[in-house]
């Protein structure tokens, strides 16, 4: 009886240190991927008057998280968040009719705000054309978060910051 306990205690504890290496076998850019798509649900925010609404969905089997950005008035953008690596990207589908594709660099601190830089741009008609060169975002807490975009116009760049707050269901 005595052996069977045994076996049956060192079984268990087998199972449970095997399991562990599950969990820890997440990258720093899925654990961040992660925490980026706590951000399921809705958000609202102003910007210049305009009141805008966020939805984010997670889709693709958990490995997109889309960003829907629904102005009161205006054209509604995508923005898709995938991981590629040790890093993270985000596509953006522009009103401005181009997408420009932004990465981060290595992840190596999951809770640091994520900063996106440009890649690339597809759509892009001339340098000159207004486009989005990075963004950044800032997860202050579960209900609010920070968004900062910055672009290219006729030679000029600006940024413009966003701020949400999450919308209980």
């Amino acid at each position: 009886m005595e052996r069977g306990l045994l076996f049956g205690s060192v079984s268990m504890m087998a199972l449970v240190l095997a399991a562990d290496p599950l969990a820890a076998d997440k990258t720093t850019s899925e654990e961040a991927f992660d925490r980026l798509a706590t951000l399921k649900g809705e958000w609202r925010g102003e910007q210049e008057g305009v009141k805008i609404n966020l939805i984010y969905t997670l889709t693709a089997n958990g490995s997109a998280l889309m960003e829907e950005f629904r102005p009161e008035s205006g054209p509604v953008m995508i923005t898709m968040f995938t991981v590629d690596g040790d890093h993270l990207i985000a596509t953006h589908y522009c009103s401005a009719k181009n997408q420009p594709q932004m990465i981060t660099p290595a992840i190596s601190d999951v809770q640091k705000p994520l900063a996106f830089s440009l890649a690339r741009i597809t759509g892009l008609k001339s340098p000159d054309d207004w486009h989005n060169t990075g963004l950044t975002v800032i997860q202050e807490d579960n209900d609010h978060l920070t968004q900062e975009w910055t672009y290219q116009s006729k030679g000029k760049s600006g940024k413009r910051i966003f701020r949400y707050t999450r919308l209980q269901p």
